[in-house]
């Protein structure tokens, strides 16, 4: 099959795009495969923090909340950054913005060690996020609108990346403190790999796969756009960014003091909890066959399923399981639930719900909606462990909040997306 160029169709007054030889397969595979990894250093470079929290937070002494609030506080710079990020990239080039965002986030990571207390450590922490966030929206753009039929596939090699990252993540940043004999030698690390990685991302991948046009790319398509709303701000955003939002207070709110409950209520040791940390990101990998069934069945009855499994995997991890085995495999099945399949529908179901013009700014819109709350879900979690401790904060936040999600599927009108070609009507 021929491989996609680029067609002349953006947004009047924007700049025309340099027309792009055809992608070899291998140009295509090279280049894909480097997006995944720099996905796979996005999520290590996440990971990386949390099992340290205790590390970090006797050293500077900070409460609760603000471990918290570190924890998952970055998450607002991925926020802040979805929809001005969404913005840009139907606007200029993707590989740039790609580049510039990995470097951004790695020289957040390396100033980490740095931080002399709260205020500046909270900065770092929110400028790696901006990076991370910029990255995200970007590369959901690129396969949103490269891979426009199989999107949902696609995004599930990234969400296998995504989950290696979470696995490799704390394992090797909790080897790299024990081996240093300082939390801040991962740091020094994982940021200096982020920089490697711009530069390999620079050679690797081809202009001609990040700047196609979504549904414009030169294949046939008789798809009409018009049952789709005009404007990206519609029902269907409406319903799918709230699901977003619970995903993100559900999911970071689990993974930002998680490693902290093992330890300090349930007596893990560091590896212990680093372990069962790791485990969760081989429950997102599952993100690759939920991302080929999210191409081939209703979105909706995936995101049901994820938020049920979501809500009883925190109903038994913090009110029923304490036992080191269970609390492993716990942590694989919110892996799982809250990121193979959540995330992935969430960040691909927005695209869905917009016209292909308007790709970037879906991705966007869920980057803003997933990562608001994500940010705030440490900060939230730890007010309700001081309140109701660890037990009744897992049934509010993990449990019972997933509740919410499921209502909102309620309000999505199917007729009204851009449904994938094996559920179009014949």
């Amino acid at each position: 099959m021929a491989q996609p160029t680029v067609p002349d169709d953006r947004e009047p007054g924007t700049e025309a795009p340099t027309p792009q030889a055809r992608l070899s397969g291998a140009a295509v595979i090279v280049g894909f495969a480097a997006l995944c990894l720099s996905y796979m250093l996005n999520a290590m470079d996440r990971q990386v923090f949390y099992p340290l929290v205790p590390e970090i937070r006797a050293e500077y002494d900070f409460t609760l909340d603000q471990s918290g609030l570190l924890a998952t506080g970055f998450t607002l710079g991925l926020a802040l950054t979805g929809i001005p990020a969404g913005y840009l990239l139907d606007r200029v080039s993707r590989k740039a913005v790609v580049v510039i965002s990995v470097l951004v986030y790695s020289l957040g990571t390396v100033a980490i060690p740095f931080s002399a207390g709260f205020v500046d450590m909270a900065v770092y922490r929110l400028l790696s996020g901006v990076g991370e966030g910029v990255q995200a929206t970007a590369i959901y753009a690129i396969l949103g609108a490269f891979f426009f039929h199989r999107r949902a596939f696609a995004a599930g090699f990234v969400g296998l990346a995504f989950g290696m990252g979470v696995f490799l993540g704390p394992v090797i940043g909790q080897s790299l403190a024990t081996a240093g004999d300082s939390w801040r030698i991962p740091f020094y690390v994982f940021g200096g790999a982020g920089i490697l990685m711009a530069a390999i991302l620079v050679v690797a991948v081809p202009r001609s796969m990040t700047e196609a046009l979504a549904g414009r790319s030169g294949q046939t398509d008789a798809a009409a756009y018009d049952h789709v709303p005009a404007s990206p701000w519609n029902r269907n955003t409406l319903a799918f960014g709230i699901c977003s939002a619970v995903s993100g207070l559900v999911f970071y709110g689990f993974l930002g003091l998680y490693p902290t409950y093992l330890r300090e209520q349930l007596e893990f040791s560091p590896g212990q909890a680093a372990l069962a940390a790791s485990l969760v990101g081989f429950g997102a990998m599952t993100a690759l066959p939920v991302g080929y069934l999210a191409d081939r069945v209703d979105q909706r009855l995936l995101l049901l399923i994820g938020f049920a499994g979501a809500g009883i995997t925190g109903l038994l991890g913090y009110t029923v399981v304490t036992g080191t085995g269970a609390q492993y495999v716990l942590a694989f099945f919110m892996g799982t639930f809250a990121s193979g399949v959540l995330f992935t529908n969430c960040s691909t179901v927005l695209q869905r719900a917009v016209r292909p013009e308007h790709v970037g700014r879906g991705a966007g819109l869920f980057i803003l909606t997933y990562y608001v709350a994500a940010a705030f879900s440490g900060l939230l979690f730890a007010r309700l462990v001081e309140s109701t401790g660890w037990q009744g904060a897992g049934l509010v936040q993990l449990a019972l909040l997933p509740l919410a999600g499921i209502a909102a599927l309620a309000l999505v009108d199917p007729r009204r997306m851009l449904l994938p070609p094996a559920l179009r009507p014949r």
